[in-house]
């Protein structure tokens, strides 16, 4: 780490293996993200992509490895040359700085979209009412539902749900963003407006991890393309490199498909 800590990764992912029974879903993934980089991770269902989202934050405790986000151990604190898994409540803290987004939106329903987006502030950062709501406010104005603050989750389309859940993501003011396929629930004409939003964030310089099928989207906005086969990365490099030239077997069979 450097003095001033402006060299050292937002995430460092090192020999991270994971299996569920006798299934082996990672297998030694390395991946490195710099502060204000955004990575695409692509590849075939099954391949790992989501459970290693969910090791970042430690949603899924890993087998063999080690996570660090923004120079900090996730997950586990290391006493001598063992690590031990740290208690819920310290997981839970170091999880206010990881905002994630996922498939399904997962509001409450019994709340508008200024109350989902005021809750987690509230309760979890202790944050004043009016302070929440004031930023409530502005969150929602930053992706495009000012309009609809006062509407509950049934009376939004699933583009605009995703968008109250990116700014439900971003109310505990994350320095970093893990997107899991937040696209492929959605009907594909309102797609378009949550990839705009998150456009945006990019351009702001959120550090962003994101699981997605859409290539046109990583090609333009990703700094970096990850492709995960059988849990393991199989090939990663800029992104119109690796979709316009693939090295890897493998990468060229899966892109042959989706491209």
């Amino acid at each position: 780490m450097t003095e001033n800590g402006h060299d050292r990764p937002m995430v460092e992912a090192v020999g991270i293996h994971k299996s569920f029974g006798s299934t082996e879903v990672l297998r030694g993934v390395d991946l490195t993200v710099r502060p204000g980089e955004v990575a695409c991770v692509i590849g075939p269902s099954g391949s790992g992509k989501s459970t290693f989202l969910r090791c970042i934050n430690h949603l899924e405790s890993i087998d063999a490895g080690t996570m660090t986000v923004d120079g900090e151990l996730i997950g586990y604190r290391r006493r001598g040359d063992k690590l031990h898994e740290l208690r819920e409540s310290e997981v839970a803290r170091q999880r206010r700085d990881i905002g994630m987004v996922f498939q399904r939106f997962n509001l409450f329903p019994h709340m508008t979209a200024l109350e989902n987006v005021m809750e987690a502030p509230c309760t979890v950062r202790r944050r004043s009412k009016k302070e929440a709501r004031e930023a409530a406010v502005g969150l929602l104005d930053r992706v495009g539902l000012g309009n609809r603050r006062d509407n509950y989750p049934t009376q939004l389309s699933g583009g605009q749900q995703q968008r109250v859940a990116i700014a439900r993501a971003l109310a505990m003011e994350p320095r970093l963003m893990l997107f899991d396929e937040p696209t492929s629930a959605l009907d594909p004409e309102l797609v378009g407006e949550v990839l705009d939003v998150m456009r945006g964030l990019a351009r702001d310089g959120m550090t962003m991890i994101v699981v997605t099928h859409e290539m046109g989207f990583a090609r333009e906005v990703a700094d970096s393309l990850v492709f995960m086969d059988e849990g393991r990365i199989l090939e990663a490099g800029a992104p119109r490199e690796v979709l316009a030239n693939p090295q890897h077997e493998r990468t060229q069979a899966f892109l042959s498909k989706v491209l």
